[in-house]
């Protein structure tokens, strides 16, 4: 009796599981929104970076192939993510609408039905079971009388002092005590057998009820298995056929890399074969001759101005490429890099990746394509680019050995706290030699009256008057 909560409990249950398996799809959607925008960030950051780099040629194109891929798979993950949350999400959400209907007073309908339903059904049976058990009770405590008046006769038996009118007693409670027995028994036996026939009835009335929740169960459990293969195929794209056609369209790019070609293009355009500006004699022009101040000196050396070159053929088409790649500023890449956090619109807003290391990232290579030349040269040995790791760009900036290039007294304007283990740490007052001047991030190198050399922020300090 009562042991159909369970079933009826079981009701409630399915409701709660709609609500876990839509918690389910969504946290699954975050994760393919937050893999497509890392993508998409990873693409752009880095197709920068190899478009600015030193790399050339169909080698340079197989290898931004690669950020093209993670392009259109973040397509792909969005895609994914939208059918989730647009499809599966919303399919749960409305038949769990349709399938539950909430009471004024709290509770499912379906629940209180099958609860209605079941103590109905199981109402005339346990009032027979508890007639039953009444029944037994009373039995029972008159066959624990019958062996107590029993007991007292037999030792009444033995006790001399005992008077003949008491010992009538006591064998007249025996036999009261036996008439209990058979009568209750005979009453005990009557409501079993009447029970045991009510049971068939039960059964079936209940059965009849369990059914219907079987049935309301089942269309829980199939629909929850029709949801989930369509999950499924949504996250399945390995059937998709675009994203095999990407990584077919991948493989096709990496293929065309061809070494031959692109020395082929280098010596043409950057070799031996590209077009020569000799030097010719020049007439004297003050305009020519006019003396080019610092600050113009610099802002010249921006960018790389070729003069005199006649170029043709595919030498145009590869250097309009190039010119391309030029304009694009260092702040571009740093912005891109920043513009978004993948998990902005989720709790989390922490960031992974500091700035100082994004900036290490962006500078990935050697040199860049618009990176200048020196025109000056010299026979000395002193003068040779190629008698020392400079020319490989293997010097180590922190090296002690180095010799400063200028070396200028500074005082710390406010206090600052090293983050990284090549920063240096100072109070507002100190007084540090400034070795380097301020790199395009806006930091300097420094050393502290006590030897140590690092990093520190240019804006944080002023010269020494």
């Amino acid at each position: 009796v009562g042991n159909y909560k369970r079933t009826v409990k079981r009701i409630d249950d399915g409701h709660r599981l709609c609500n876990d398996l839509m918690n389910c799809i969504h946290e699954r959607a975050r994760i393919e929104k937050g893999y497509a925008q890392q993508l998409t960030e990873w693409a752009k950051r880095w197709k920068q970076l190899v478009e600015k780099g030193p790399q050339y040629g169909t080698v340079e194109r197989a290898w931004c192939a690669f950020m093209s891929e993670a392009e259109k798979v973040s397509e792909l993950h969005l895609e994914v993510k939208g059918s989730l949350m647009n499809e599966d999400f919303e399919k749960i959400k409305n038949w769990q609408k349709e399938a539950f209907h909430k009471q004024m007073m709290g509770g499912f309908k379906e629940t209180k039905e099958a609860e209605d339903g079941f103590r109905k059904a199981q109402k005339p049976w346990a009032k027979k079971l508890k007639e039953v058990e009444a029944a037994k009770k009373a039995y029972h405590a008159a066959c624990k009388e019958e062996k107590l008046a029993v007991s007292r006769e037999t030792n009444s038996k033995a006790d001399p002092a005992l008077n003949p009118e008491q010992l009538k007693k006591l064998q007249d409670k025996v036999e009261r005590s036996k008439q209990d027995v058979l009568k209750t028994k005979e009453k005990y036996e009557k409501s079993l057998k009447e029970l045991d026939n009510a049971t068939p009835q039960y059964m079936e009335n209940m059965e009849q009820v369990f059914e219907q929740c079987q049935q309301f169960e089942e269309k829980r459990l199939r629909f929850f298995r029709e949801v989930l293969l369509e999950v499924q195929k949504h996250l399945d794209l390995s059937n998709v056929a675009s994203y095999k056609n990407i990584y077919r369209e991948l493989e096709q790019n990496i293929k065309t890399a061809d070494a031959v070609e692109d020395l082929r293009w280098f010596r043409a355009n950057q070799g031996p074969g590209m077009s020569m500006n000799w030097p010719q004699f020049e007439e004297w022009s003050a305009d020519l001759n006019r003396t080019l101040s610092r600050r113009e000196k610099k802002k010249a050396s921006d960018g790389v101005t070729l003069t005199g070159i006649n170029q043709t053929g595919d030498q145009v088409s590869q250097a309009n490429k190039h010119s391309s790649s030029l304009s694009v500023q260092s702040n571009t890449v740093q912005s891109v890099q920043s513009s978004y956090n993948p998990f902005e619109d989720e709790e989390d807003t922490g960031s992974t990746v500091s700035e100082k290391e994004d900036n290490k990232i962006k500078n990935v290579s050697s040199y860049e394509k618009n990176q200048s030349y020196p025109t000056d040269w010299s026979d000395e040995e002193s003068n040779n680019p190629f008698s020392s790791t400079d020319a490989n760009g293997d010097t180590n900036p922190f090296d002690e050995d180095t010799p400063p290039a200028m070396e200028v007294r500074v005082r710390a304007l406010y206090d600052y706290e090293g983050q990284e283990q090549d920063e240096l740490s100072f109070k507002a007052g100190d007084e540090l030699t400034k070795m380097e001047n301020e790199d395009e991030q806006g930091w300097c190198k420094g050393r502290l009256d006590n030897g140590q050399v690092g990093l520190y922020p240019a804006n944080y300090v002023e010269p020494i008057q």
